[in-house]
């Protein structure tokens, strides 16, 4: 099957020489320059006699009229793509550029081969890109409270399918705290911050030179190294990473900061699953099953809910279908209290590398194998009886009926139920 041809426009700045530009445009390539615009201003009536595919803008200097000409191609035409070609050091102006609404800059002086590459790979960029994400799983770790496990979570899951064959990256998204580093024994030589100052559009083969690789064969992409460069990872380069990665990788993983920032609202709206982690504990318990309502009004299908609870052998007074109760839900896995987890953490070692030998590490293949789709919806450990969705466990009795009396309870966890 042949491959459409792509018709570009070069409009060309003040001062450019058009042999030069010539020069470098591609011959052999998808990509066919229809024609050649001298002078910028007559850049939009050229667009809209002859509706090209792609436009290629060529300036040296600060130039308020390739600036003027992006935004107005932009708004007219947003799947169009636009590459500038400077010529020169673009220094602040390629900041500028990007936010007009251009794809790509390319720094000349380069060869017509590294020209060519550059154009196609926008091209196959914007043409994929509303493609990309719904090619392979991408999974939001969610957990509104803090220390609640969801980077023990994270990183376990994602190591734990790279152990099952598969390809699993995982993003550290608290771009101001983020410890999948640490939980991974990684060192941030590379991270979000670093990818996010390149500039440019964001396809996979520019993603994989930023991430770090695991000894299970796991990626990660850290987060910055410290607080004060979170606010140069905008949405929008998160959507650029999270829809490369899902090219390239059967899996994606974010682990999330508490609470529903823009970028955490931003990653759910992204996501094909999610996956809401708790603890045994009144606090906890109350805010995710705010953050599951929370979801739930965000138009969530609960179905795409994985829903999973740590420490869920605690002896605080809180039973297992207290939580149940109060969340609405029988959560998909339970992780046991196990002092080699937080040994784990510190060694940077992820306990899913302990294997069946762990029971700690049981829960975490048991919820890659969730999203593998090998196993049951629900997944329990432990020795105790399940309830059914109907409420009853394995004997057929229903909890808190005849010979299962509960005691009368008292305190917040009783307000917790009544809520339930």
């Amino acid at each position: 099957m042949s491959v459409r041809q792509i018709k570009a426009v070069v409009a060309l700045d003040y001062g450019i020489d058009p042999h030069a530009v010539e020069a470098i445009m591609p011959v052999a390539s998808n990509v066919q320059v229809v024609g050649m615009v001298e002078g910028l201003e007559r850049g939009f009536t050229v667009l809209e006699e002859t509706a090209p595919d792609m436009l290629v803008i060529a300036c040296q200097g600060y130039s308020e009229r390739a600036l003027y000409l992006i935004e107005g191609a932009t708004r007219e035409r947003p799947d169009r793509p636009i590459v500038v070609l400077f010529f020169g050091t673009p220094d602040g102006f390629m900041e500028r550029v990007f936010e007009a609404g251009a794809d790509d800059l390319i720094a000349l002086p380069a060869s017509a081969d590294d020209v060519r590459f550059a154009l196609e790979k926008v091209v196959a960029r914007k043409r994929g890109s509303s493609v990309d994400a719904t090619v392979n799983p991408m999974i939001c770790v969610l957990g509104p409270k803090g220390g609640t496990g969801k980077t023990l979570t994270a990183c376990n899951l994602a190591v734990a399918l790279a152990q099952a064959g598969k390809k699993a990256v995982i993003v550290d998204l608290d771009l101001q705290f983020g410890d999948v580093g640490i939980s991974l024994g990684l060192s941030p030589d590379r991270t979000i911050f670093e990818l996010a100052q390149t500039g440019g559009s964001i396809d996979s083969e520019k993603v994989d030179g930023f991430l770090m690789e695991h000894s299970s064969g796991a990626r990660a992409l850290l987060a910055p190294s410290r607080p004060d460069q979170a606010s140069a990872v905008s949405v929008e380069v998160l959507r650029e990473v999270y829809s490369a990665l899902r090219a390239r990788y059967d899996f994606v993983v974010v682990d999330t900061p508490p609470g529903f920032t823009p970028e955490v609202i931003a990653t759910i709206d992204t996501s094909s699953h999610l996956c809401v982690v708790g603890m045994l504990d009144a606090l906890s318990l109350k805010d995710t099953k705010l953050g599951l309502e929370t979801l739930e009004l965000m138009g969530c299908d609960a179905d795409e809910i994985r829903l999973v609870l740590n420490r869920a052998d605690s002896k605080i007074g809180i039973t297992r279908e207290d939580a149940e109760t109060i969340l609405g839900r029988v959560p998909d896995v339970l992780v046991p209290s196990d002092r080699e987890i937080p040994r784990s953490i510190t060694e940077g070692r992820p306990i899913v590398l302990a294997g069946d030998r762990s029971a700690a590490a049981r829960p975490f293949m048991a919820l890659a194998a969730l999203f593998m789709d090998e196993q049951p919806a629900a997944i329990r450990e432990g020795e105790a009886p399940s309830p059914n969705r109907h409420g009853q466990n394995a004997n057929g009795d229903v909890p808190g009926g005849k010979g299962d009396a509960k005691r009368k309870r008292r305190g917040p966890i009783s307000a917790l139920l009544r809520r339930g």
